[in-house]
Parts: C-alpha cells; structure tokens; sequence
C-alpha cells in the first residue's frame, strides 16, 4: 500500500503545486492506508478525492481566465 500512497501524495502535491503555487506543507505517509496532510489524519483515498477537487479548481481557474482573456481583448477592440 505504500506504493500506492506515494503515487497518491506525489499527484496531490503536483495539483497542489499548480493551483497553489507553492509546495504543500507536511504530508507524510502513516501507514495501512492513512496519510497526515498538514496535520490532518485522512485515509488514501480521501486524499485521492481531494486530490480530482484541486484539479477541477485548477481547471475552472483556467477557465475563467481564457474567458477574461477574450473579455479585455473585445473591449479593447472596441475601444479603438
């Protein structure tokens, strides 16, 4: 199982490292199934959960500035 809770750390800090832009803090495997994410005791696949939510944030983030991109150019289009 600890090759597994690595492979599952290693994808939460790499969503984490891009929506956050920084590294996470403190995440450690405990053993049988559970990991410590900042002090919080959380089984694998809590993490793994956690994990897919960061990314679809990060992806509607994405989202939202494509759409403001398009905004500021229409209006300076128009401006013109």
């Amino acid at each position: 199982m600890d090759a597994q809770s690595e492979k599952v750390i290693s994808h939460y800090a790499e969503a984490y490292q891009q929506l956050y832009k920084r590294t996470p803090k403190d995440v450690r495997i405990l053993g049988n199934g559970w990991v410590s994410v900042n002090g919080a005791k959380m089984r694998v696949s809590e993490l793994e959960y956690l994990t897919i939510q960061l990314k679809q944030e990060y992806s509607q983030g994405q989202i939202i500035e494509q759409r403001r991109n398009i905004v500021n150019r229409l209006l300076k289009w128009f401006k013109q």
